[in-house]
């Protein structure tokens, strides 16, 4: 497997530029070849007709003067937080052995004092300054300005530079990390601004991309949307469209334009193997930039919706091992015990399959629903559970970090004091010693469906077939229990390091 390199595109001068390595493999691709196959039957097939379109224009010199003046270069002055260091070592932290008298290296080592090396005393270095570059565009007549959370990340100064050279320092109104956007303010009453799209764009839509990349000042590129709805690793919200415009390290928040002028998202990442444009770039779309935006015009900050759950993806197993036809929607794995979900009847276990009737395909899209609602809303849950599919109203709470992060806090487990006993099913399980319930993960026979799997020596099985389970008896009928219901899948909620998750744990070969 290769590795490559999905980098968020603002220009760091004097420090490298913040990347992120993923890893791909090779997708095989099937191409059909026209042409005559000697006695081939040839079947009627449906014609397909595309739509009579204007023919494309010359170019897109207009739209560009157009909204030119709109789009800026971000400059930002910023430091690195300080380090501690030792003496003598610079970053690093030296061990030296004590040496004998008259050993040709100790008076070279004393010059530093006795305590050189390990047990050196700590000083403390002096932040590192740093310039970074990215861009923005103004998108209101008084000076409200749109780019990227991670250009003005520590920033201590912030530079705003128009295309005609003009510079003015801006503010910080406010940034939301999840989204990677930040609004800054410069000052004015007539300045150029540019609007976002009022029909959502397309995939195969024209779009020009203007920045300020490598610090070049305002560059523009063109090309099409080649895909929506992507999720990239390393962010949280996953909803960017990808376009094959070139972008580089400094276009980040610079806008990407339809052909009508209008702002139909913010370059934020590239995704490229050798640091440079490859072709795939990725842009948080309009809808999700303009309610962002105006909350943090609005109050300096993004306030969310919150559930007040732990969830995970349903993939095929547990699919089959809760009774449900489509791998799609999201499992609860856990439940905050403050949160708004538990007193509304959500339980772990529960599928979510669709919010307010709109249908859920993963965790991720679960989350980012939830979240896109305002706190106090009552949202309509349509959830699978022991086979039946049931509706739930929640009201929905504010979300913050330490709520987020409450679902999926557990105590670990503590270690057995009875000896393991062999189940069904390929695992040696004992009554978990603390008496919170469960059974700890003593041996798995690697030839065994759990071990492909993936349950290993250390897991707690917390639940079978949404029933708990603290005794091998009662693990082996709620195994005998998802047989005589005519499933092939056990639905097993198991435990390691604290984080529950789901397994569907197919019961023959």
């Amino acid at each position: 497997m290769r590795s490559s390199i999905l980098k968020r595109t603002s220009r760091w001068l004097g420090a490298s530029a913040l990347a992120l390595l993923v890893g791909i493999g090779g997708v095989g691709t099937a191409f059909v070849m026209t042409g005559q196959v000697a006695n081939a039957q040839v079947q009627n097939v449906a014609q397909i007709t595309v739509p009579q379109t204007a023919q494309p224009q010359a170019g897109f010199a207009d739209l560009v003067e157009a909204v030119k003046p709109a789009v800026v270069s971000i400059l930002v002055e910023a430091e690195e937080s300080p380090r501690t260091v030792r003496r003598g070592g610079g970053n690093f932290e030296f061990n030296f052995p004590d040496l004998p008298e008259g050993h040709p290296f100790k008076d070279f080592f004393d010059q530093f004092g006795g305590d050189f090396g390990q047990q050196a005393p700590q000083r403390q270095q002096r932040p590192r300054q740093f310039m970074a570059a990215g861009s923005g565009f103004i998108v209101s007549a008084d000076g409200y300005v749109v780019t990227n959370n991670h250009v003005v990340t520590d920033a201590t100064k912030v530079t705003v530079v128009f295309d005609d050279g003009t510079e003015q320092v801006a503010k910080i109104v406010g940034t939301d990390e999840r989204t990677d956007l930040a609004v800054l303010k410069i000052e004015g009453t007539d300045l150029p601004f540019v609007n976002f799209e009022t029909d959502q764009s397309r995939v195969g839509d024209w779009v020009v991309a203007v920045g300020n990349p490598f610090g070049l000042g305002g560059t523009v590129t063109v090309g099409v949307i080649s895909g929506s709805g992507r999720n990239i690793g390393g962010s949280n919200y996953g909803d960017f469209l990808q376009i094959d415009a070139a972008v580089n390290t400094g276009n980040s928040g610079g806008p990407a334009f339809n052909t009508k002028g209008e702002v139909v998202g913010v370059n934020t990442a590239i995704y490229s193997p050798n640091g440079g444009n490859v072709g795939i770039a990725f842009a948080i779309p309009a809808a999700t930039v303009k309610g962002i935006v105006q909350q943090l015009i609005d109050s300096g900050t993004v306030t969310r919706g919150y559930l007040g759950v732990g969830i995970q993806d349903v993939n095929r197993d547990i699919a089959d091992g809760a009774g449900l036809a489509n791998a799609k929607g999201a499992i609860v794995s856990n439940i905050a015990e403050d949160g708004p979900a538990g007193p509304a009847g959500v339980k772990s276990g529960d599928i979510i399959t669709a919010v307010d009737g709109d249908p859920i395909d993963d965790a991720l899209d679960l989350s980012r629903t939830i979240a896109g609602k305002s706190p106090s809303t009552t949202v309509e849950l349509t959830i699978w559970r022991n086979g039946a599919e049931t509706k739930l109203s929640v009201k929905l709470g504010t979300l913050n970090e330490a709520a987020a992060t409450q679902a999926d806090e557990q105590q670990a487990p503590v270690p057995p004091a009875e000896l393991p006993t062999e189940s069904s099913v390929g695992l040696s399980l004992v009554p978990n010693a603390d008496g919170s319930g469960g059974l700890l993960v003593q041996n798995v026979d690697p030839d065994s469906a759990a071990a492909s799997k993936g349950l290993a020596v250390g897991d707690t099985i917390l639940e079978v077939n949404n029933t708990p389970v603290s005794s091998l008896d009662e693990f082996e009928k709620a195994i005998d229990g998802v047989k005589a219901q005519g499933r092939n899948t056990a639905l097993v909620k198991a435990s390691r390091d604290g984080n529950a998750r789901y397994i569907g744990l197919p019961l023959s070969e």
